[in-house]
């Protein structure tokens, strides 16, 4: 019987997890799966067939140690999903620049260090926009994300990031709206899609801050701008396939928009469709066989 390691985070608190339902579906297929923390001390990981990180919430106030550890699974003998290589990439928001450049249509970013009085006047000059959000280039769960304008930046920002580096993107009014749609992949198959929209007076999707999920059925236009995404990582990592994807999207002035392509812990919101576990499970056993 395979042995499969699910990675999580130490204090699992107050976080919204659902991976026991692909856990579930592995075990109906003749798996055993454990759900240990990314940091557990000494853990024998050549125990296991497959290590796939999933809920390690945490990883990006810790990256150096989370990505040692990855490393040190790797060594073990396990196939690591995804390849800590492609996740070291992904960690990085920088990593828009990359697909910007390989044709994906990436929501307007600018990147910076050491936010300082008056800048946001510059980022509206040349983001033509006026109301903008500035976040961590490495963080999650819109942890340290803040509105800005043209006229001025909110205290609590040039305290976060006054030796920090950043990114800042137009505010896209159709958060308000529309909210914010995620696409998932599986072994780079489309498997099923949800809807993101903030609570009133808030702009984070995140469950976490208010935010209300719903499953969503895709339109032409959104499963093609999420497949021209999942190209370009095919292209940037032939070597590492990925098990599973997330593509965040928000529609644009005349396109959808990538806001994020998670590929290290997204919430895969398992129990949004009920055939997406299955489809998980089929993934990682045609993945193993390869």
């Amino acid at each position: 019987m395979p042995v499969c390691a699910f990675l999580t985070l130490a204090d699992p608190t107050g976080y919204h997890i659902d991976d026991h339902l692909a856990a579930e579906a592995l075990g109906a297929a003749g798996w055993t799966v454990e759900t240990i923390p990314w940091s557990a001390p000494e853990e024998d990981w050549a125990r296991f067939d497959v290590v796939v990180v999933r809920s390690t919430w945490d990883y990006h106030r810790q990256v150096d140690a989370f990505f040692h550890a990855l490393y040190i699974i790797q060594s073990a003998g396990p196939r690591l999903f995804n390849h800590p290589d492609m996740m070291r990439w992904n960690a990085d928001k920088r990593y828009l620049a990359d697909l910007a450049e390989a044709g994906v249509a990436v929501v307007p970013t600018l990147f910076g260090r050491s936010l300082e009085r008056g800048d946001a006047a510059h980022f509206a000059q040349v983001l033509e926009a006026r109301d903008m959000v500035i976040k961590p280039v490495r963080g999650a769960n819109a942890e340290g994300a803040f509105r800005l304008n043209s006229d001025q930046e909110p205290e609590e920002a040039i305290v976060r990031f006054a030796a920090d580096d950043f990114m800042v993107q137009p505010f896209v009014r159709s958060i308000e709206t529309e909210g914010e749609v995620s696409l998932f992949y599986f072994g780079g198959a489309f498997s099923h899609a949800i809807r993101k929209t903030p609570s009133a007076g808030d702009f984070r999707v995140q469950e976490e801050h208010g935010g209300a999920i719903r499953p969503w059925l895709p339109q032409e236009s959104a499963l093609d701008a999420g497949a021209v995404v999942m190209k370009s990582l095919g292209m940037r990592w032939p070597g590492a396939p990925s098990l599973y994807s997330r593509v965040d999207m928000v529609r644009g002035e005349d396109a959808w928009w990538l806001m994020e392509l998670e590929v290290i812990e997204p919430s895969m919101y398992f129990r949004m469709d009920d055939a997406a576990p299955g489809r998980f499970v089929a993934a990682l056993e045609s993945l193993i066989d390869e």
